[in-house]
């Protein structure tokens, strides 16, 4: 069930993501800097839920570099910019927060020997980051999905996965949660995405 403060991230996300132009997809976050009117993500005054801990699954790495985008050249696959900020349960920005993202590459296979589709990078000073990235395939079992972990600096690590809107597979994935679904759009360009996470 969605509560009001999740219901309220996804109206203003929705938003940002209907206003953006094929100039914006280059840059997921431009939308939020241009829209300082919006109430901010999730709805402040009270507290706001932790995003939802999911487990890690049997492919995470330590170790993954430092970078905002998972291409390279040659890489399958249809593009995705994914934004958001990191937020504590007061609905204020955590800056340096580390984010460390992996997942299958467009054929849903996951690359074990290197750090391929595996990147780490840290929130800026307003909370926010963006991956740069492919839509990820289907493997056996699970629908599309991303991981990662995150930590507040000096907290505790909070690991989840992210789930695509409207995927046929996510009725019968045993880990899916609504919870966790980003908001998205399509573009002739890609698709982008945001989602907002709030540790406790």
């Amino acid at each position: 069930m969605t509560s009001p403060l999740q219901a309220q991230r996804r109206r203003v996300l929705r938003t940002l993501v209907q206003a953006g132009t094929a100039s914006q997809l280059a840059s997921p976050l431009a939308a939020l800097a241009q829209t300082p009117t919006l109430p901010p993500t999730p709805a402040c005054g009270a507290p706001a839920a932790a995003t939802t801990e999911q487990t890690e699954g049997p492919y995470f790495k330590r170790s993954s570099p430092l970078r905002q985008s998972l291409l390279e050249d040659g890489m399958a696959g249809e593009r995705l910019l994914l934004g958001g900020r990191v937020l504590d349960s007061r609905c204020q920005p955590v800056a340096r927060a580390l984010l460390d993202f992996w997942q299958a590459d467009a054929t849903g296979a996951y690359d074990n020997r290197a750090f391929r589709m595996r990147g780490h990078q840290f929130s800026d000073a307003s909370g926010a980051f963006r991956l740069d990235t492919v839509i990820p395939g289907l493997y056996t079992g699970r629908t599309r999905h991303l991981h990662v972990k995150l930590q507040a600096p000096g907290g505790r690590v909070l690991t989840t996965q992210l789930y695509f809107p409207d995927e046929p597979a996510n009725r019968g994935d045993f880990i899916f949660s609504p919870a966790l679904v980003m908001v998205m759009r399509r573009a002739a360009s890609g698709a982008v995405a945001g989602f907002d996470f709030v540790l406790g």
